[in-house]
């Protein structure tokens, strides 16, 4: 169970960050209506809400460059939770900002998983 989370994590961090990095409006189909984001301490609830957020950051193109990713199973119904460090990296921008992100994944009844829970925070100094 724990070499399928590990799986299961990375693909999933691979997709997440290919379609923040190239089409980011498409990121609203791994949330639900029940999801919940942590961004920045700012709390939003609700795939409508989180797609919002992510889609009015303050720049349009990005890249995130991943340095690790941690997943663990988080219940015998197939939870995954996600911890991911890295850099992002802006236009223009000489220095990389570095981030962690947290998400809990849960399995969906088509086999698939969606982000229950996504928290992110910049990591300063």
């Amino acid at each position: 169970m724990e070499e399928q989370a590990e799986m299961v994590g990375r693909a999933f961090v691979d997709h997440y960050y290919h379609l923040f990095d190239t089409d980011r409006a498409s990121l609203s189909s791994l949330y639900q209506p029940s999801s919940m984001l942590s961004f920045e301490g700012q709390k939003l609830f609700g795939a409508n809400d989180i797609s919002s957020k992510l889609n009015q950051l303050p720049f349009d193109q990005c890249k995130h460059l991943i340095s690790t990713i941690d997943s663990q199973p988080s219940s015998p119904s197939g939870g995954i939770v996600v911890f991911v460090s890295g850099s992002l990296q802006l236009p223009g921008e000489e220095y990389h900002l570095r981030f962690s992100q947290m998400f809990h994944l849960i399995p969906t009844p088509e086999g698939t998983f969606f982000v229950q829970n996504d928290i992110f925070r910049l990591n300063y100094g």
